[in-house]
């Protein structure tokens, strides 16, 4: 969300972000809400006159009382009633502009960074580099839900039966590897110096329009009828929602924070055989890092964010790369991200398996989350990241880990966590 008053005095610069952003139809309304700053502006000058003019002649009526003139006191109480009802009816407009005004400027893209490559869609993301080498092995690799039927641990028609498409069972020691990852995503963040958080899994409307915007909370959170409640679709809303309308002392910056959840989505993807099995569903697990900081340290805070992800795919042997969101790629908050992708053998290419995003003070504005420095208050800026999301993170560590007879092989910075060396299929 941008500030009304960086929008009034450089609406050039707003214009050309969202042609930037490829969001033409937006155009006009940079001038729209110009015009309703000085229509409110105004209104606010007027109030204020009208109500120093009301308590200047209410003081005027006592005098006159004072002195006999009932006449003249009775004419002037006439005026004061008539101001009443024109402050009445201005404030009424001012509050009804207010709401208008605020939800316009939350439709407008976010500033984003000079460094950010120009492009229209996913397709003009630009690859950074890439960490370890991917390898193609000597013999056919099945799709990810073959390979873990094969070793018993996934189960997709009882859970088509029992909750519909985009969930699944994950059973035996697939199960117990996915909790293994998840247990070692938290040590591996603990040590990195984060504090480890698990919180609400719900949250009220007013956070989630401040984490995110309209266009994504309608295509990706469920709502849980007759109550102000949302179901999380990642750690993130809940974590940053947890500063809402706080003043943080400016000496306990950075906040870094990293937290375990469920995430519940509407979206699931049909956009070809890739995509089924457990790459998009409704309902999975993360572990997620949060960071709240000074604005100067944001771009800082990105780069050590993107690199924790980097290592902990790498500690556990698996190729990636890093590609940064073109600008038309970018949701509207943020200001610049870069996902992060693990290798496919079977596929012989990457696909997404984390993203890392700042935000500037777009959550912060909207959240009212400030810092108090020497020089008065501020907004933070905020930033997240995920470290690990293990439905979709097995898909590479299988196929990155699949032997030729059909079994699995542990990574050792996993093997205390599951038990077990190896995942051998069922005879």
């Amino acid at each position: 969300m941008l500030d009304i008053k960086f929008i009034r005095e450089n609406p050039e610069i707003v214009k050309e972000n969202i042609r930037k952003k490829f969001q033409d139809q937006k155009l006009e309304l940079v001038d729209k809400v110009i015009e309703m700053d000085v229509r409110l502006r105004a209104i606010k000058t007027e109030v204020e006159s009208l109500r120093a003019k009301r308590n200047s002649t209410s003081k005027q009526i006592g005098l006159l009382m004072k002195e006999g003139k009932r006449e003249e006191a009775e004419a002037v109480k006439k005026e004061v009633a008539l101001d009443g009802d024109k402050i009445t009816a201005l404030t009424d407009e001012e509050n009804q502009l207010g709401e208008e005004l605020t939800k316009t400027v939350m439709v407008l893209p976010n500033i984003i960074d000079a460094s950010v490559p120009i492009g229209k869609d996913d397709s003009q993301n630009v690859e950074r580099e890439r960490f370890g080498e991917p390898k193609v092995p000597d013999f056919e690799i099945p799709y990810h839900t073959e390979i873990m039927e094969k070793l018993n641990g996934i189960d997709l028609d009882s859970a088509r039966r029992v909750a519909g498409n985009g969930f699944y069972y994950l059973t035996g020691k697939i199960a117990i590897l996915h909790s293994s990852i998840l247990a070692y995503a938290r040590n591996f963040m603990v040590n990195r110096g984060f504090t480890y958080c698990i919180p609400p899994f719900m949250i009220r409307s007013n956070v989630v329009s401040g984490v995110m915007s309209f266009a994504e909370m309608d295509n990706m959170m469920y709502k849980i009828e007759g109550e102000d409640l949302y179901l999380i679709g990642t750690s993130e809303h809940s974590m940053i929602g947890r500063f809402i309308d706080q003043i943080v002392p400016e000496e306990q910056l950075p906040i870094t924070l990293t937290s375990y959840s469920p995430c519940f989505r509407k979206e699931k993807g049909a956009h070809g055989i890739e995509e089924r099995g457990v790459y998009r569903i409704h309902q999975f697990e993360k572990q997620e890092m949060i960071v709240l900081c000074k604005p100067e340290d944001s771009m800082m805070w990105f780069d050590k964010l993107w690199q924790n992800t980097v290592d902990f795919f790498r500690s556990m042997e698996i190729p990636v790369r890093t590609l940064e969101c073109c600008s038309g790629d970018l949701a509207d908050l943020k200001v610049k991200s870069l996902d992060v992708e693990a290798w496919s053998p079977r596929q012989q290419k990457y696909f997404e398996v984390g993203s890392c995003s700042t935000l500037g003070d777009a959550q912060a504005r909207r959240l009212r989350i400030r810092a108090k420095g020497e020089k008065g208050n501020y907004l933070v800026h905020t930033l997240n990241n995920t470290v690990v999301a293990p439905p979709r993170m097995l898909i590479a560590f299988l196929e990155n880990h699949l032997q030729k007879d059909g079994s699995v092989v542990i990574p050792e910075v996993l093997r205390t966590y599951c038990g077990f060396d190896v995942i051998e299929p069922k005879k």
